[in-house]
């Protein structure tokens, strides 16, 4: 029996598989194709059919505060991407030779938004009679199989060269600053931005110190990439001024990240939290909770426990508060100082990250019963402090004990030393 290429692409995907080994390369390709172009149709009747409801909203639309929210929530994709959808439609009413040729399918979505950016904010430069021929140049890089982002952009940087203003080059126009930060389906953050060249110079000063190659303490030179580098000294700019800086206030406290978890489940701290155990469902795993992006693993809220400011709050059965106590903070400046003192840095054997780039561990955790005092205590970097909160059994676990000098010492897993031999915190530093 033949498979028509005009069935695989208008049926469903179920089985399709074992049907499509019956085409050949040629025909593949060509199904490829098809496929492509109805994705690129039915992208355009959805931001059509969304459009004009937005601007026929009905009760549910209303009610879920903007027909973005609403297509969200009444299909798979995420609130963000039913916004983007719906901020085209609106954005391409202006501009019906984009709307058309989008419509058209010959303009993919993200190249349409390209193009109506650029005409909701022209260069200051350029004359408004000048608008129609660059919506034309930029179509004419955006149409087509050769159409690629790099091709748009550089037309949209070529006209902003040509109309460019004399009162203020676009290298300090801080009205072109962006800065978009959103979440991505697993949980991480993408962040994007385009800013002027002082606020560009003021970033690459703050960062230059903070994203040096440190070799190990064996000369050997550092193995992370420049952009690792750069992640993780902006991770530390933002802890520094996090800690640091005079904040303001946002909701009544000083903003720094906030974790909810619960005290039992912080306690219990099951081997995986990913796998509900007798018969619980996932509501009930222990995990914690940010208020800005969610779900977070209960190894690393134990993480962020022990160096903390602990917020107590007491709920009924249905998990409404009853009673809050006033927060504390868990780890004193005097003991802080005490410890930096003591471990003169990161304590885990050749380590010589700097006290400030550390973080206070709690060898035996609070919430399992773990007093906040130096016997318990142990100044560890951010890589070695994610390294103690491993889940239990992982190859890489070291364990930390208080020596009868009152100074912390290593055991390392077997994989490293199979005898195990404690092994004396920081060798690099003379104790």
């Amino acid at each position: 029996m033949s498979v028509l290429l005009s069935d695989v692409v208008a049926g469903s995907a179920v089985g399709l598989r074992g049907r499509l080994w019956r085409l050949s390369a040629a025909e593949l390709r060509a199904a490829a194709v098809l496929a492509s172009a109805e994705i690129l149709r039915l992208e355009a009747v959805r931001v059509a059919v969304v459009d004009v409801l937005s601007l026929r909203p009905d009760d549910q639309v209303i009610a879920s505060r903007g027909v973005g929210a609403w297509l969200a929530a009444n299909t798979m994709l995420q609130v963000r991407d039913g916004k983007k959808i719906a901020a085209l439609g609106a954005a391409l009413r202006p501009f019906p030779a984009v709307a058309a040729r989008f419509d058209c399918g010959d303009c993919s979505f993200e190249h349409a938004v390209l193009i109506v950016a650029f005409c909701e904010s022209p260069p200051k430069g350029m004359p408004d009679e000048a608008l129609p021929k660059c919506i034309d140049l930029l179509l004419a890089a955006a149409s087509g199989v050769e159409a690629t982002t790099t091709k748009v952009r550089n037309v949209i940087a070529t006209l902003e060269r040509i109309f460019e203003s004399d009162e203020i080059p676009p290298a300090e126009d801080v009205d072109r600053n962006e800065l978009r930060i959103a979440s991505t389906l697993n949980g991480r953050v993408v962040v994007r931005g385009d800013f002027d060249a002082l606020t560009g110079e003021m970033l690459l000063s703050a960062l230059s110190n903070l994203t040096m190659p440190t070799p190990a303490p064996d000369g050997t030179p550092d193995a992370r990439s420049a952009a690792k580098r750069t992640a993780d000294g902006f991770t530390e700019l933002i802890r520094r001024y996090l800690d640091c800086a005079n904040t303001g206030t946002d909701g009544g406290q000083r903003p720094h990240v906030n974790v909810h978890i619960n005290a039992r489940d912080l306690a219990e701290h099951r081997d995986c939290a990913a796998t509900p155990t007798d018969g619980g469902s996932v509501s009930d795993l222990d995990v914690g909770h940010m208020p800005w992006l969610g779900p977070l693993s209960v190894s690393q809220t134990r993480l962020l426990g022990c160096d903390c400011f602990l917020s107590t709050v007491l709920l009924d059965d249905h998990g409404a508060p009853l009673d809050a106590k006033p927060g504390k903070r868990l780890l004193t400046a005097e003991q802080r100082v005490a410890l930096i003192a003591r471990d003169k840095g990161c304590a885990f054997p050749g380590c010589t990250c700097v006290p400030a780039w550390t973080d206070a561990h709690h060898i035996r955790h609070w919430a399992n019963g773990g007093p906040t005092v130096m016997n318990n205590l142990v100044l560890l970097c951010r890589s070695h402090h994610r390294l103690m909160h491993r889940k239990s059994g992982f190859v890489g676990k070291w364990e930390i004990r208080i020596g009868v000098d009152n100074k912390p010492w290593f055991i390392p897993p077997p994989s490293i030393d199979p005898q195990r031999h404690p092994r004396p915190a920081n060798t690099t530093f003379t104790t």
